[in-house]
């Protein structure tokens, strides 16, 4: 599958916290209907037979709506799955080496959080960086502080997009303009809501806003 920098708009991840009385493949279909561009499903704590049924299923989802989607850290789901690609931390498998694994044409993504990080890991072969965390969250509560200078340093280093994480809520996106970015991953700020699919309109809608924004600046910088 070929990564599209619109893909980036509204990445969305997911997490059982929010489950309550619906499955995972209800919310993500919520979302999906509310506009999300790209899915991760992330799964920390199933087993095998758990994850690869759920991946199954979200995959289905993903194809009929035609939104990119990815597993994060398991590579042996995804290629079980079929899903379009993997995304993987600074402490999982190397960019190249799941490259091996996976083959050409599907995506892969990386976490970082320097400029070094991330040209070496699409030297390696990354499809798209994911750098954060650039405001503070409760999802993952280990995740260090991501400067603006450092994101938008990112951004002009690598050619390939790059989507910000961590603390992103309708609040606070458009903080994010002049960055560089190309779109923003968010987990709470749509599973999190009682209504879900108005969550991910409202935040594709700002996260429009924001892009638009980088466009015209860019444009004033040329």
């Amino acid at each position: 599958m070929k990564l599209s920098k619109q893909a980036m708009l509204l990445y969305v991840v997911t997490d059982r916290a929010w489950l309550g009385e619906h499955t995972l493949a209800e919310q993500v279909e919520k979302a999906l209907k509310g506009g999300a561009t790209f899915i991760q499903l992330r799964e920390k704590e199933l087993d095998y037979d758990s994850f690869l049924a759920e991946a199954k299923e979200i995959k289905v989802l993903c194809e009929r709506y035609h939104i990119p989607f990815v597993i994060n850290d398991n590579v042996n789901v995804a290629i079980a799955c079929n899903a379009d690609g993997v995304h993987i931390g600074q402490s999982d498998m190397e960019a190249r080496n799941v490259r091996e694994m996976l083959g050409e044409g599907k995506i892969i993504g990386v976490s970082a959080q320097t400029v070094e990080q991330a040209i070496l890991a699409e030297q390696h072969g990354a499809d798209y960086i994911g750098v954060g965390a650039v405001f503070s969250t409760s999802t993952k509560s280990d995740a260090d502080a991501v400067s603006q200078e450092t994101l938008k340093a990112i951004c002009n280093c690598v050619n390939i997009p790059v989507v910000a994480i961590g603390g992103i809520g309708a609040h606070n996106i458009l903080e994010l303009s002049g960055t560089g970015i190309d779109g923003v991953a968010v987990i709470s700020a749509v599973f999190a809501q009682p209504d879900i699919r108005g969550a991910a309109e409202e935040l594709l809608r700002l996260s429009e806003k924001m892009v638009k924004y980088e466009n015209k600046s860019t444009a004033k910088e040329k």
